[in-house]
């Protein structure tokens, strides 16, 4: 599968974890966000569920067993190069999800992992989805 410079759109999944007035994060290690904070999360496997995807991305991320619940939302993610190429194209597809287990520990495509609250997330300068996908968790969970 060629992420970078694709051939057709792939589908990612993100596992939007929140707890009482945190949610989780991660700081990417690779490209195309290296080194940015963002929402848990990476590529459908073929023959895999969607929620699959979002519990297996969860746990390889962060550690932790997460029980997927409602679609908070689906999103574009399109990054061009300098010459104005489709470097890559992302279709997000994002759940607000339970921590039911695990223990929080940065792994695969994390560099770091993290707690934030609602407060600390302006400082993270987040793509504007992100932050309008975490926005909806918090509200549909009365935060």
């Amino acid at each position: 599968m060629k992420r970078e410079f694709p051939e057709i759109p792939l589908v990612g999944i993100g596992s939007i974890i929140i707890e009482g007035d945190r949610v989780v994060l991660v700081k990417r290690a690779h490209p195309p966000i290296q080194g940015h904070w963002s929402i848990p999360g990476g590529v459908l496997e073929i023959g895999e569920m969607v929620r699959e995807a979002a519990v297996r991305e969860a746990r390889e991320e962060t550690g932790l067993i997460v029980e997927p619940g409602e679609l908070l939302g689906v999103y574009d993610r399109i990054l061009r190069d300098p010459g104005q190429r489709v470097q890559y194209h992302y279709v997000l597809i994002d759940f607000l999800c339970r921590a039911v287990g695990g223990e929080l520990l940065a792994a695969s495509d994390a560099a770091e992992v993290c707690w934030f609250t609602r407060e600390e997330l302006p400082a993270l300068n987040l793509a504007e989805d992100t932050q309008d996908v975490i926005q909806k968790g918090f509200a549909r969970l009365g935060q």
